[in-house]
């Protein structure tokens, strides 16, 4: 694995623990406004954009793995 592929999975990574502490907060934020009788719309149009960010640094961490697991052999 050469530095900038280490980089870049550090990276990743950090960008996944990242998306999922937002999709956390903002799952929190929908709840309360459930509670309080508010309007979700815009939270859940934010959630579903957070939740496709996630997957796809997900499937870009992946691809990073694949690659580094191919030229391991």
């Amino acid at each position: 694995m050469t530095e900038l592929e280490r980089k870049h999975l550090v990276e990743t990574d950090r960008h996944i623990a990242e998306c999922k502490a937002h999709i956390a907060k903002q799952r929190e934020l929908i709840e309360r406004a459930i509670q309080q009788g508010r309007s979700t719309e815009v939270a859940e149009t934010t959630l579903e954009s957070l939740e496709t960010s996630l997957r796809a640094f997900e499937r870009q961490r992946q691809r990073l793995l694949d690659r580094l697991k191919s030229e391991s052999r």
